[in-house]
C-alpha cells in the first residue's frame, strides 16, 4: 500500500475547510433571515396590540347594531319608510333590558358614512373657498340617543332633543376636528352654516362632539358633522342603523330583537351584531398578517436551532481527537466549552449582523402594514435578537457539553 502523497492530502483538507465554511455560512444566513422574519413579527405584532388598543372616541360594549334595509316594492313612499322605522325604534325600546335606541343612517369607525368637501360647508359671513379645497367632510344623521348610547361626549354646547327631528328645526353638531377648522379662534355655538350651496335651510351649531374614528382604525379620520335624524319624509333614507344598549346578555336581547322586527314585517331581512364585533372586524387583516408572519418566523428560528445542534455536534464528532489532545495538555472543560461555542458563535455573531442589517433596509417595505409604529422601532429588533442569541446559545451548549465529557485517553485513539 503507498501513503498518501502530500498533495492528496493538503486537496483533503482544503476540501474539508470549505465544507466547514459553508456549513458555517448556511448557519450564519439562517440566522440573518430568522432575525429579520422576527423582527418583522415582533413590528405587526406591536403594531396589533396598537390596533386593538385603539382609542375610537366611543363606547362599543353591550350595544347591538341592526341593519335595516327597506325594499322600495314593499315601501315605495318615503312616509312608509318613516313609519315603518319610527314605529321599530318603538318596539325595540319596549323590550325588556332595553335602556335606550337610536337610529343612524351610518355607523362609526367604518360605517359608509356620506361625505361631501369643505368647501360645501359654508359658515355665515365668511368668503367662500375656492372649488376642490379642504379635503373632505364625513357627515351623518343620527338620533337625539345616538351619542348617548356611544358614549361620545359633548364637549360644548348640547346634543340633539326630541324636538330637533320635527322638519322646521335645522340644528347641528360638529365635532372638534371641523369645529376648529371652520371656526379656529372664535365659539363655534350659534354659529350658522350653509350645506351643498343649497339657498335653505341654514343650519345652527347648537353643539360640539368629541372626535371619533370614521374611516376605520388604521386611516386618519376625516372632520364630521351631524344632523338630526328627521321625521320629515323629504329628507329620509331607505337604509338605516338601529342601535340598542343594554345591560343584559346580548344574545338574548338579540333574539327579542329579531322576535320584534319579525312581528312588524316577517318578510323582512334581519341582521343583528354586536357592535363591539364590528370593530373587532377592523382588525382581522392585521391580525393575520401578524400571524402568518409569527409562523415564518417560528419556523426560522426552528431551523436554525436545528441546524446549529447539527453543526456543532458535527464540529465535536470532528475535534474529538484535537479535544482530548488539548485535555491532555491541561486545558479545562470549561475552555473546551468556550472553543466550542466561540466556534459556532462568531458565526451566529456575522449572520446577526447581517440579519440586523437586512431588517434595518426591509423595514420601509412593512411601513403601509404598521399601525402607530415606526418602521425602524429598535425595540422589536432588540427583542428579536436576545431570542435568536438565546435560541442559538442552547442549541450551541447541548452538543458541547458533551465535549467536556471526553475521555483524553479515547479521544488520542480516536480516527
Amino acid at each position: 500500500l503507498t501513503s498518501p502523497q502530500p498533495e492528496q492530502l493538503c486537496g483533503k483538507e482544503v476540501r474539508a475547510t470549505t465544507r466547514s465554511v459553508l456549513r458555517q455560512a448556511l448557519i450564519a444566513s439562517q440566522v440573518a433571515v430568522s432575525l429579520i422574519l422576527l423582527t418583522f413579527a415582533g413590528l405587526l405584532l406591536r403594531s396589533l396590540w396598537n390596533l386593538e388598543h385603539a382609542a375610537i372616541g366611543m363606547s362599543t360594549d353591550k350595544v347591538l347594531t341592526e341593519t335595516v334595509a327597506l325594499a322600495a316594492y314593499r315601501y315605495p313612499q318615503p312616509a312608509q319608510q318613516v313609519a315603518f322605522l319610527t314605529a321599530l325604534k318603538s318596539r325595540l325600546g319596549s323590550i325588556p333590558g332595553v335602556t335606550s335606541v337610536a337610529i343612524s343612517d351610518s355607523l362609526p369607525p367604518a360605517g359608509q358614512m356620506r361625505s361631501t368637501i369643505l368647501t360645501a360647508v359654508e359658515p355665515e359671513g365668511r368668503p367662500p373657498m375656492l372649488e376642490g379645497t379642504g379635503g373632505p367632510v364625513a357627515w351623518r344623521a343620527v338620533s337625539p340617543e345616538f351619542f348617548s348610547i356611544l358614549n361620545i361626549p359633548i364637549v360644548r354646547g348640547r346634543g340633539f332633543q326630541a324636538q330637533d327631528e320635527q322638519p322646521s328645526e335645522h340644528p347641528m353638531i360638529l365635532d372638534q376636528a371641523l369645529a376648529l377648522t371652520l371656526f379656529p379662534n372664535e365659539e363655534p355655538i350659534g354659529k350658522r352654516i350653509r350645506l351643498f350651496k343649497n339657498e335653505q335651510p341654514w343650519y345652527t351649531v347648537v353643539g360640539v362632539a368629541a372626535d371619533v374614528r370614521n374611516n376605520g382604525v388604521v386611516e386618519n379620520s376625516d372632520p364630521q358633522f351631524y344632523v338630526p335624524w328627521k321625521t320629515d319624509p323629504a329628507q329620509f333614507f331607505v337604509n338605516a342603523q338601529i342601535l340598542v344598549r343594554t345591560p343584559l346578555d346580548e344574545n338574548a336581547v338579540a333574539t327579542w330583537m329579531r322576535e320584534v322586527t319579525k312581528a312588524q314585517d316577517a318578510m323582512l331581512p334581519v341582521e343583528i351584531e354586536r357592535m363591539s364585533n364590528r370593530v373587532e372586524k377592523l382588525a382581522e387583516r392585521p391580525r393575520f398578517n401578524a400571524v402568518l408572519l409569527s409562523l415564518f418566523a417560528g419556523m426560522g428560528v426552528a431551523l436554525a436551532a436545528i441546524g446549529i445542534y447539527g453543526v456543532v455536534g458535527f464540529l465535536v464528532a470532528r475535534q474529538t481527537q484535537e479535544i482530548g489532545v488539548r485535555m491532555a495538555l491541561g486545558a479545562s472543560p470549561q475552555n473546551i466549552l468556550g472553543m466550542v461555542l466561540w466556534n459556532i458563535g462568531r458565526w451566529t455573531i456575522v449572520g446577526a449582523a447581517v440579519g440586523v442589517l437586512g431588517a434595518w433596509f426591509c423595514a420601509r417595505l412593512m411601513s403601509s402594514l404598521l399601525f402607530e409604529v415606526g418602521a425602524h422601532d429598535p425595540l422589536p429588533l432588540a427583542v428579536a435578537a436576545l431570542l435568536l442569541f438565546a435560541v442559538a446559545f442552547i442549541a450551541a451548549y447541548l452538543p458541547a457539553r458533551r465535549a467536556t465529557r471526553i475521555d483524553p485517553l479515547i479521544a488520542l485513539r480516536y480516527e
